[in-house]
C-alpha cells in the first residue's frame, strides 16, 4: 500500500499510516523539524545541540575535509538510508566523491557511507550508544565513531570497524587528546583543539 494516501497531520504531529513511516515519507511530509529522523518506522525529532555537540561536529568535519584522499567528500547532517524504515542523520559522515553534481539527493545509501560519526547527546544517549552502531553496521557502513565528552569538555572518540562476516562492529581503540588513525585512510586530529575557535 502507497504511505502517501496515509501522510496526514493532525494538530502539529503527523499520523503515522498502519505499518509505520518509510524512509522515502521524509520526503514527503512538510513541516517536520530540521534532521528528523526514522527508526524503526518511528520518527525521532532532535533537541536543540549543546554546545559540545556543535563544537566537536565541527572539529571532525574540518578535519576530515582537510585530511581525506580527493576520491572522498565529508558530508554534515546528510540522511543515510539504512533500510525501508531506519534513515538517519549522521553528524558526519564519509562517502565516495565522484565529482558529479546531484543536486536532488537527499540521502546516501548506507553501503556507500565509509564512515559515520556520533556525537552523543544527552536525548539520544541510547540511540547513539545503543541502536544506531547496532544498525549501522547491520548496513553494512565500514567504520564508526562514537563521541562523547570527558570531564573537561574534551571529546573522546570510540572507534570501531565492522567485521563484515558477522555485521557486527569491533572496537579498536579509545582516543583522547589525540586521534591518530591509519583506517579508513591516514589521519591524525588534535581533539583538543575543540577548545580554539579555528580547529
Amino acid at each position: 500500500m502507497e504511505t502517501t494516501d496515509a501522510l496526514c497531520v493532525t494538530g502539529r504531529y503527523p499520523v503515522p499510516p498502519p505499518q509505520g513511516w518509510v524512509a522515502e515519507d521524509l520526503d514527503r511530509l512538510s513541516g517536520l523539524p530540521r534532521h528528523t529522523e526514522l527508526i524503526d518506522g518511528v520518527l525521532v525529532f532532535r533537541s536543540p545541540q549543546r554546545q559540545f555537540h556543535a563544537r566537536a561536529r565541527r572539529l571532525l568535519e574540518r578535519a576530515l575535509l582537510r585530511q581525506a584522499p580527493d576520491d572522498l567528500d565529508v558530508l554534515r547532517e546528510f540522511g543515510m538510508v539504512l533500510d525501508r524504515r531506519n534513515r538517519t542523520e549522521p553528524d558526519v559522515l564519509v562517502t565516495p566523491f565522484d565529482g558529479e553534481p546531484r543536486p536532488d539527493e537527499m540521502f546516501l545509501k548506507a553501503e556507500n557511507v565509509i564512515l559515520a560519526v556520533e556525537v552523543v547527546a544527552l536525548d539520544s544517549e541510547i540511540r547513539d550508544r545503543e541502536v544506531k552502531p547496532r544498525k549501522y553496521a547491520a548496513a553494512g557502513v565500514r567504520h564508526f565513531w562514537r563521541v562523547e565528552a570527558d570531564e573537561q569538555g574534551v571529546p573522546i572518540v570510540y572507534v570501531y570497524e565492522l567485521d563484515p562476516a558477522l555485521k557486527v562492529y569491533v572496537p579498536t581503540g579509545i582516543h583522547r587528546d589525540k586521534l591518530t588513525l591509519t583506517a579508513p585512510f591516514p589521519l591524525t586530529i588534535d581533539l583538543t583543539a575543540i577548545n580554539r575557535r579555528r580547529p
